[in-house]
């Protein structure tokens, strides 16, 4: 199982690129979010993507109703059961988003450099000439010379379904615009940009808190992705609205970043989210193209240091139409995966894509190809150079179990936790084996009823690179004798034979707690 890592800066035999490479049992170290949408919500298009390497399902509620979304959801919940493979639920709020109402879904034929009036009265139809929008201080907010973006499928980089405007006057509540290139808009809602422009709208919507209380309490969501998350605020609001629900409480928020405001205020989210989104489509409009990759590169740098976990979106837009990805896009995934990445998050090429399931195959494979010459070595320097001196009992534990792992050779990782921090750690130093995290159930009350914690701290690692989940029988107690632990590690060195993760005479490193204290012991395996 133990990939003999090489190193990039190595001389590579230009031949062994071609070798076919070997089969692991995970597909790949980095995680796959995909959106399930029109295209992928079936049983069966779900349980390929399962098989394909997807460990986490976004909802998008951009569209589609709460009803639309639960058939989806109960779908995923048949293929998780016939798939045995477990699968995180991710709801994706709409945010302060900017919207054309095209009521009678005529199509929208916009002419280079003749003019557009976007205006707030949304008893206008929409025609060529005037587009009805749902915010009405954009006036109040854009001036002349601003740059506004337009388009049914915002940001895929096509120019014949989007469109580039340039604000020329504002008339009382009324944007008055010269269309940049011509473009033919189809649908009921085209989604606007405004880059670097601060729209007075709440991050967390009226419709998307109505959202969480009937759909995503409900459905007791693993992963909230906040759009528009501008300030640290506004994932304290947030988690004060999950905090209403009692089965929301665990909910994880990842903080989108999707304009500058986002990115002047990069520190402070991130100290306050559980993890961060790129989303590098709406960034790709506020920011120059040129500096798109020295953010995703920082803000990169910034959540491994943090131990957040960080995903990156839009990475493979071709393959919305085609079967394969353009060598830039793989080139992208890869370097994603190189620059640290935990998952990368499948949008429109899963939702409304022609290929969902060979898009999920061909992003983990370059993923796993990615992480054979991830230079782990001068990462984990870097990682406890960062840290500093004196590291606090459990990052030093978990900085202990990699390197013991590595100079061992071993073939996984086992990590015994109840809350999922310690295994975190550990994937935060980022070793070349996976790590089995096992996570033991804690037995809890709220007066009225028992139960037992474990699941939703068992589907939360699935976000994260390098992760494997697994829930222990909750009879064995996370810290008690180590008779009831042997028992919980046989069953764990059992589950990883079966699965072909541990083979015979393999080493392998496991982190757990006895009593007070947290112990790394290293495991040579018989026949």
């Amino acid at each position: 199982m133990h990939s003999t890592n090489l190193l990039l800066e190595e001389p590579i035999r230009m031949a062994s690129i071609l070798e076919p490479s070997k089969p692991n049992f995970f597909p790949a170290m980095t995680k796959i979010v995909g959106t399930l949408g029109p295209k992928s919500r079936s049983v069966d298009t779900i349980s390929s993507c399962l098989k394909s390497g997807m460990s986490v399902a976004r909802f998008d509620f951009s569209w589609g109703d709460l009803e639309y979304h639960q058939e989806t959801l109960e779908n995923l919940k048949v293929a998780i059961k016939s798939t045995k493979k477990l699968c995180a639920v991710m709801l994706d709020t709409v945010g302060p988003e900017l919207q054309v109402v095209n009521k009678s879904e005529i199509v929208i034929t916009l002419e280079e450099n003749a003019y557009v009036v976007l205006t707030p009265d949304q008893g206008k139809e929409a025609t060529n000439e005037v587009l009805p929008i749902n915010f009405n201080g954009l006036a109040k907010a854009v001036k002349p010379g601003d740059t506004i973006f337009m388009g049914q499928y915002l940001f895929t980089g096509s120019e014949t379904t989007s469109v580039w405007l340039e604000v020329s006057e504002l008339k009382g509540d009324d944007v008055v615009c010269v269309i940049k290139n011509s473009a033919t808009l189809s649908g009921s809602l085209f989604t606007l940009h405004a880059s670097q422009v601060h729209i007075d709208l709440p991050t967390l919507t009226d419709s998307d808190k109505e959202v969480i209380s009937k759909w995503g309490a409900v459905n007791k969501i693993d992963f909230l992705s906040l759009s528009y998350t501008r300030h640290a605020k506004d994932v304290r609001d947030a988690r004060e609205v999950l905090s209403k629900f009692g089965d929301l409480q665990q909910t994880q928020i990842f903080a989108k970043i999707e304009n500058v405001e986002g990115l002047t205020h990069f520190d402070e989210i991130l100290s306050e989210a559980d993890g961060i989104i790129l989303s590098r489509g709406n960034l790709g409009i506020d920011l120059p193209p040129e500096k798109v990759f020295l953010f995703q590169k920082a803000a990169l740098f910034k959540c491994n240091m943090a131990g957040k976990p960080a995903v990156v979106t839009r990475v493979v837009d071709s393959m919305t139409d085609n079967l394969r990805p353009t060598r830039a896009e793989a080139t992208d995934v890869a370097n994603a995966v190189l620059d640290g990445s935990d998952a990368i998050l499948l949008g429109a090429e899963t939702l409304r894509g022609l290929y969902p399931v060979e898009t999920i195959s061909i992003v983990g494979k370059i993923c796993a190809e990615a992480e054979k010459v991830f230079n782990q070595d001068i990462y984990f320097k870097r990682t406890v150079k960062f840290v500093g001196e004196p590291m606090s009992h459990l990052e030093s534990i978990a900085s202990s179990a990699v390197r013991a792992a590595i100079k061992v050779k071993a073939s996984v990782i086992i990590c015994f936790t109840s809350s999922g921090r310690a295994a975190r750690l550990i994937a935060k130093y980022r070793p070349t084996m996976p790590v089995l995290s096992v996570v033991i159930p804690r037995l809890k009350t709220n007066q009225l009823r028992w139960s037992f914690t474990g699941a939703f701290e068992a589907r939360q690692s699935l976000i994260v690179r390098g992760l494997f989940p697994m829930l222990a029988d909750p009879r064995h107690p996370a810290e008690s004798t180590s008779a009831t632990n042997e028992s919980v590690l046989k069953v764990a060195l059992d589950h990883g034979k079966a699965s072909g993760i541990i083979k015979s005479h393999d080493r392998v490193v496991v982190c757990q707690k006895l009593g007070d204290s947290s112990v790394v012991k290293i495991i040579e395996l018989e026949d």
